[in-house]
């Protein structure tokens, strides 16, 4: 009996193994995408993103650069480094930098082992508690490849911005909405942030993912608790 059980698990694992293993084989191993940003419709910033996979690890960078008057601010760097599990992407470390000023960076370190985020902001430390599929600003766009599809009506989504932890919750549209961009037309899942109306900022992201690139971000439209608007829109997109 002892023997028929080991026989049955074993399989269950090879099978299972199988199934991760061709989950990740059927992934994208380098993303290259660019994007326009505008601020209330006029130009804002330029975004470039670059994704990759090499074996059971990750990298992604995210470069935004203003345009204009918005260039004084300097480039705005995101990265995000760590492991490709069965669940998605682990991150393991997270920076930001703004600039060439140190006291605008963010540094973030995953410590899984013992669920403990430290955190570095403004030459200070910070932690806060781990909890399973915890992503970053840089990563979370790209952990929806993981997601099992298709998505429930709601989409619960835990993130670090580098100086906390956030929970976000989003409602997930119902029908494929198609989306014209660049000349190209996407089919897109549409997802809303649910805002807590009693919350002191009441920001709020909206993102349409490419049901046919790999749940990718095509379009994301932000409003925030004074009205202003950004809306980042996919202008280039190279996969492999």
């Amino acid at each position: 009996m002892l023997r028929y059980i080991g026989v049955c698990f074993l399989a269950f694992l090879i099978t299972f193994s199988s199934l991760v293993s061709a989950q990740q084989s059927a992934l994208p191993k380098r993303v290259q995408a660019n994007y326009a940003v505008t601020k209330n419709g006029l130009p804002f910033a330029k975004v470039r993103e670059l994704f990759v996979i090499t074996g059971n690890t990750y990298q992604v960078e995210s470069v935004t650069k203003g345009i204009g008057i918005y260039a004084l601010f300097g480039e705005r760097q995101l990265t995000s480094q760590g492991e490709v599990s069965r669940l998605g992407l682990k991150p393991k470390r997270f920076q930001l930098h703004q600039g060439r000023d140190e006291k605008h960076s963010l540094i973030a370190d995953f410590d899984w082992p013992n669920k403990i985020l430290q955190m570095t902001v403004k030459g200070e430390h910070k932690e806060a508690t781990l909890t399973a599929g915890v992503q970053d600003l840089a990563s979370y766009p790209y952990q929806f490849m993981f997601l099992p599809k298709p998505l429930k009506n709601r989409l619960l989504l835990t993130m670090t911005t580098g100086k906390k932890i956030n929970l976000y919750e989003y409602k997930v549209g119902n029908k494929k909405e198609l989306i014209k961009i660049a000349d190209k037309q996407y089919s897109t899942m549409h997802l809303a942030q649910v805002v807590n109306e009693m919350a002191e900022k009441t920001d709020r992201k909206d993102l349409w993912l490419a049901a046919d690139k790999y749940y990718l971000p095509v379009r994301l439209v932000m409003v925030d608790d004074q009205g202003q608007k950004l809306e980042q829109t996919l202008t280039e997109l190279h996969v492999e």
